[in-house]
């Protein structure tokens, strides 16, 4: 299968997915650990791929929605941001509400 419908595949298949370094349990970069911490926070399951492990998905995410960085949050199939945009939304309470709708 093309990495491209790989990824959006995954994308399609899990309702709330952070593509990070690393994994929940051991992140291997801050920005993913915060991100990841804050979606557990929100008390809901999500899916997760750990890019360092599949160099694939890491060389070619950034083409699949324009974005440069990891982590990568998508809930719904939409790409929602990365580590700044994720913790601004988990402040303010936003976050929550998107997992919860999403699950």
């Amino acid at each position: 299968m093309d990495i491209m419908e790989r990824i959006k595949q995954a994308i399609e298949s899990n309702s709330v997915i952070l593509f990070m370094k690393g994994t929940p349990e051991f992140p291997q970069c801050g920005f993913s650990s915060r991100s990841s911490q804050a979606l557990t926070a929100c008390g809901s399951e999500f899916a997760y791929v750990n890019v360092l492990a599949d160099p694939e998905v890491r060389e070619n995410l950034h083409r699949y929605a324009d974005w440069p960085t990891f982590p990568q949050l998508y809930i719904n199939g939409e790409l929602v941001g990365g580590c700044d945009i994720i913790m601004e939304l988990y402040e303010s309470g936003e976050l929550k509400q998107m997992v919860d709708a999403a699950s």
